[in-house]
C-alpha cells in the first residue's frame, strides 16, 4: 500500500443513502472497492461526505465499516466544526482506529484571526496521531488560512500538507513562497492543470467518485506535463459536477450509473436542485471515450 505522503489523488468519498436517509453500507463497500482498484486514496466524511449531517455515532460507524473492510489505499477522515473540544474528542476516536490520515478544515462561522487560527489548528495537530492535511476553503467556512498562519504551523511535526480550494492563483503561490517544500494539493479537479504548473503535488477529488480511473489517469499525465490535449475536456466535466450544490451531481451520477442505490441527501440539499442530467452524461460518455483513447 502506498504511503498518505506518496499518495497524489484522493477521492472525497461520497456518503451512500437509502431513500429513508440510512447510510447505504451496501452501496459504501463498492465505491470503496472501485477507488481501491483505481490505486486512489479515500477521504471519508469530507464535505463530499456530508459529514456535518452524519450523527456522531453514523461517522464512527462508516470509519469503522470501511477500515474493516481494510483496503489497500490509504484512508483520511474529515475533521470539521467549530467546537474545538468535540473536534479533539473526533480525532481521538479516529486514532484508535485503522485511519492513517486526517483533513482539517479551518474553523466554521466564528472567522477567526491569524492568532485563534494558529491555536485552533496547533490544539487538533498535537491531538492527532497521524499525519495531518489542512483545508483551505474560504468559501465555505467564511475565512482564509493566511501564508503566515502556515509558516507558523509548518513547524508542527503532524502538519502534512495543504489542501488549497479557494480559487485563487495568486493565494496558491503565496502559500509555495510562504511555506516551501509542504505539498500542496488542488481542492478542484479542474484547477489541477493551472497549479499543477506551479509545482502542485496532488488532487483531492470529487470527479474521482464516478471516474476513479479517469481521474488517476488525468492526476497522473497532469503532473507529468501532460494536460494540453485534454485540459478543456476535465474543465468542462468538473463544472458539471458543480452545476448544482456539491455533492448533488456526483451523487446524482453514481445513481444513474447504478454504483449506489439512490441519490439521496440529507438536508439543506437536495437531489432535485439538478434540473437534468443530460449534460453530465454526456460528459461520462466523453470522459469514458477519452479512457479508452488514451490506453
Amino acid at each position: 500500500m502506498k504511503k498518505v505522503e506518496e499518495t497524489a489523488l484522493w477521492t472525497a468519498l461520497v456518503t451512500p443513502m437509502n431513500h429513508d436517509e440510512t447510510i447505504d453500507y451496501e452501496g459504501l463497500e463498492s465505491l470503496v472497492r472501485r477507488q481501491e482498484q483505481a490505486g486512489n486514496g479515500i477521504l471519508l466524511l469530507g464535505s463530499t461526505g456530508e459529514g456535518l449531517a452524519l450523527t456522531r455515532e453514523e461517522k464512527l460507524d462508516v470509519i469503522d465499516f470501511v477500515t474493516a473492510m481494510d483496503p489497500d489505499v490509504p484512508l483520511m477522515a474529515g475533521v470539521g466544526g467549530f467546537q474545538e473540544s468535540e473536534q479533539r474528542e473526533w480525532i481521538e476516536q479516529c486514532n484508535a482506529t485503522r485511519i492513517d490520515a486526517f483533513l482539517m478544515v479551518s474553523p466554521l462561522y466564528a472567522k477567526p484571526g491569524p492568532k485563534g487560527m494558529i491555536a485552533w489548528f496547533r490544539s487538533l495537530l498535537d491531538t492527532a496521531g497521524r499525519p495531518c492535511m489542512l483545508y483551505n476553503i474560504p468559501s465555505r467556512t467564511g475565512s482564509r488560512i493566511l501564508p503566515s498562519v502556515m509558516r507558523e504551523l509548518a513547524k508542527h511535526p503532524r502538519l502534512w500538507s495543504l489542501k488549497e480550494a479557494s480559487g485563487n492563483l495568486e493565494t496558491y503561490q503565496e502559500f509555495l513562497q510562504h511555506v516551501p517544500g509542504l505539498p500542496l494539493y488542488s481542492g478542484d479537479d479542474a484547477q489541477l492543470p493551472i497549479y499543477a504548473e506551479v509545482g502542485c503535488t496532488g488532487l483531492v477529488s470529487v470527479a474521482a467518485n464516478v471516474w476513479p480511473e479517469a481521474t488517476h489517469l488525468y492526476v497522473d499525465r497532469t503532473l507529468r506535463g501532460e494536460s494540453s490535449s485534454f485540459r478543456e475536456l476535465w474543465q468542462k466535466a468538473s463544472d458539471l459536477l458543480f452545476s448544482a450544490p456539491n455533492p448533488v451531481p456526483v451523487k446524482r451520477l453514481l445513481a444513474q450509473k447504478k454504483w449506489i442505490g439512490s441519490d439521496q441527501l440529507r438536508l439543506p440539499l437536495l437531489s432535485s436542485e439538478l434540473e437534468t442530467m443530460d449534460p453530465l452524461l454526456d460528459a461520462d460518455r466523453e470522459i469514458r471515450q477519452w479512457v479508452q483513447e488514451s490506453r
